[in-house]
């Protein structure tokens, strides 16, 4: 199959992850959208484990509240203020803060291990890998909190 810059741009539209990456997912993968989607979610933890070592010095506060009774206040840090100030890194806090609204757990390990509410195919944890890999960053929680009227 041939890999054209419109399947390269529909890719990069799916995963948010770079041209190249996309471009080398599409190579591996034949040209198969599927299976280039498939690629890039392993290489996603691969990238996240490369990243372990350097120092968050950024981050961006998520918040979310659910009918003014539970509120959730996450805190998700990165290396840059380059992606803190990201719109989708900032939206991607608020995410995470709604997970914690709607799960309630009690720490990172448990929240991490937790399925996405929006999507019970991922693991919050799969989300922060892809999320290291779209950014290019190492990006973790570092606090939360959630607070309830009952």
């Amino acid at each position: 199959m041939e890999i054209t810059t419109e399947s390269i741009k529909e890719l990069r539209e799916m995963t948010g992850v770079s041209v190249m990456l996309c471009k080398k997912a599409l190579e591996e993968a034949g040209g198969d959208l599927a299976k280039a989607k498939i690629i890039l979610k392993k290489h996603s933890g691969a990238s996240a484990l490369k990243k372990v070592g350097r120092d968050l010095k950024a981050g961006a506060i998520g918040s979310y509240t659910h009918d003014g009774n539970i509120g959730a206040m996450v805190l998700l840090s990165c290396e840059t203020d380059f992606v803190a100030k990201n719109p989708e890194f900032t939206a991607f806090a608020r995410e995470l803060a709604m997970q914690v609204a709607a799960m309630d757990p009690e720490n990172t390990e448990e929240l991490l291990e937790q399925a996405f509410i929006k999507d019970t195919d991922k693991t919050m944890n799969n989300l922060l890998n892809e999320a290291t890999q779209k950014f290019g960053e190492r990006v973790e929680v570092t606090q939360f909190v959630r607070l309830s009227s009952r």
